[in-house]
């Protein structure tokens, strides 16, 4: 007769058995898995060098879901999303980056990932009469790369991109206050025109923003107004010619002795080309 002890030590054995046999399977199981993973983001490598970047997309989208816990799953992720990038596919390359930074936040290749998201709201800008949707959330990832990365390469490429940016927006507000001018909406030009001056002092449109300024000030009667944007004008870009206009606003006589000094030059240039047809 099996004695109690003689039972439970069999059980036991029994159930490290299975056990071990449990571990293999698993084992022989996930290897399977990773040896699939490798052929699927193989052949969407192989897709992607071919340009079929929307199959090498979908690809990666299958090799993630195949071994969801291994290093491969986050590459596969990010490499789908700069699939659909190249494609030019911004909407399911945001989808799938947004995705990448709430499911991987620890992953290595973040900076990338913030990157290449920028840039999909990036490429969206067209000119100035487009939406500045896109270009001010573009604006404000580069942002956040450069606080979060700021020595990384994509950090410096942001602060290039950033400045493009910011003339982008002034060139719209420009554009969008050239228009108020002429409606002779006053109050909403000069809301254009200060916000240049404000938060975007260092793009080339700062000093039309500020003449255009000194403009609409003296028009509507404010001349104390007027004649402090001319002297900020007069400061910052004394040499400019949106300066000169300005000037000629509060000097009269300053605008007729230029015009005489065209026309002089312009007749100068006239006898001299006629002269030399005597030579």
């Amino acid at each position: 007769m099996i004695s109690k002890f003689s039972f439970v030590f069999f059980f036991i054995i029994f159930l490290a058995s299975c056990s071990q046999k449990k571990d293999e399977i698993s084992l022989i199981k996930e290897v399977d898995q990773q040896a699939e993973l490798i052929a699927t983001y193989t052949e969407a490598m192989e897709n992607l060098k071919k340009n079929d970047t929307y199959f090498a997309a979908n690809k990666f989208l299958e090799a993630e879901l195949l071994f969801p816990q291994s290093d491969w799953a986050p590459k596969s992720a990010l490499m789908a999303a700069y699939s659909y990038y190249l494609q030019d596919y911004y909407s399911k390359s945001i989808f799938h980056l947004e995705r990448f930074i709430s499911t991987y936040p620890k992953d290595k290749r973040m900076p990338y990932a913030y990157y290449l998201l920028a840039m999909c709201y990036y490429e969206n800008i067209e000119d100035e009469k487009r939406d500045l949707l896109p270009l001010l959330e573009s604006k404000n990832l580069f942002e956040q790369i450069i606080s979060k990365y700021p020595k990384t390469d994509f950090a410096l490429d942001a602060k290039f991109k950033i400045g493009l940016i910011n003339e982008t927006v002034a060139s719209k507000e420009i554009y969008i206050g050239r228009h108020y001018v002429k409606k002779e909406k006053w109050i909403a030009a000069i809301n254009r025109f200060r916000n240049i001056v404000e938060n975007y002092d260092t793009t080339i449109y700062v000093e039309e923003a500020l003449h255009r300024l000194v403009e609409i000030y003296y028009r509507i009667g404010l001349t104390n107004e007027s004649a402090k944007y001319a002297k900020l004008l007069g400061y910052n870009y004394g040499s400019s010619e949106w300066y000169k206009q300005s000037y000629a606003i509060f000097n009269k006589e300053y605008a007729n002795i230029e015009k005489k000094q065209t026309v002089s030059k312009e007749k100068k240039g006239i006898i001299k080309r006629f002269k030399k047809l005597f030579e």
